[in-house]
């Protein structure tokens, strides 16, 4: 197993990240581009931790909270609350924009947060795809057992056990309670990865370190008690050009986004009046 330590990034306003991908040894795993992990972090009244409009193409993003509730806002005209243990699915496709921001409920109290949010990179035949957004309560996203792990399915599926979240490309993103003791793991895609959450979980006897993205080989035993997620898939199909929050198997298609963006031509977020300017030039 190869662990990638996470690398610290400041989103703006003091709110911190821990980057986990893309890294200098991995850039992906299965479809998997991009994993950030936030908190657990208390935010209190006077921080100013929201995600202003913003532009995406190429990609679909994936949100999962531990603890904490953010609200989702899109140029779909989507407003939702995302609550721990909902599932939410937003492709981009051709171009969507999106604000994250707290709750209007919290903004006078301090709460925790603490939570992932991943970026798959769309087949290139779906890259242009319209954007959609697709929310899964809680109550709805459903459990699988390997074995005595105990996994809750946000994307894929284990055995007959399938999300219920529609994706373009074979993907597999799930919880996993890992009890005490000596439990086989399956190789359960081409290429995976785990991240560790809480607990202490070994993996073939190596300890997986918290906050940690180990890159799996195959099939692995894992010794708990311990929380862990598992991302993996099917590889990407073709190199990507990552700038900012743009994404695309065509470097120049990146380039016209960027200058849509700048000419503001991407489609607005209704009620939002603030937005992201872009930080520099395409990579």
């Amino acid at each position: 197993m190869q662990q990638l330590p996470p690398l610290q990034k400041d989103l703006g306003g003091g709110f911190l990240i821990q980057r986990l991908l893309p890294s200098l040894e991995v850039r992906s795993v299965g479809p998997f581009i991009f994993f950030d992990h936030f908190g657990p972090v208390v935010v209190h009244p006077a921080d100013n931790h929201d995600v202003r409009a913003h532009p995406h193409i190429g990609l679909a993003t994936v949100t999962w909270l531990f603890e904490g509730a953010m609200m989702h806002r899109d140029s779909l005209g989507v407003e939702q609350r995302i609550e721990p243990g909902a599932i939410n699915f937003m492709t981009a496709g051709r171009g969507i924009v999106h604000s994250e921001r707290r709750p209007p409920d919290l903004a006078q109290r301090a709460f925790t947060n603490h939570g992932l949010q991943l970026w798959l990179a769309l087949p290139t035949a779906h890259e242009e795809a319209p954007p959609a957004f697709q929310h899964v309560p809680a109550a709805d996203v459903p459990g699988a057992r390997i074995g005595a792990i105990e996994a809750r399915v946000l994307l894929g599926a284990v055995g007959r056990v399938h999300s219920p979240v529609s994706t373009p490309i074979p993907a597999l993103y799930l919880d996993l309670s890992v009890p005490e003791g000596d439990h086989v793991l399956p190789q359960l895609a081409p290429e995976a990865a785990l991240f560790g959450v809480t607990g202490q979980v070994h993996v073939d006897g190596q300890p997986l370190l918290k906050h940690h993205l180990g890159v799996l080989k195959g099939p692995v035993t894992l010794r708990g008690p311990g929380r862990v997620v598992l991302i993996g898939g099917q590889p990407v199909d073709g190199p990507r050009t990552l700038s900012w929050n743009l994404v695309s198997s065509r470097p120049e298609r990146v380039q016209e986004a960027t200058e849509d963006w700048i000419a503001g031509r991407f489609p607005a977020v209704p009620g939002e009046t603030e937005f992201m300017p872009f930080p520099g030039r395409p990579r």
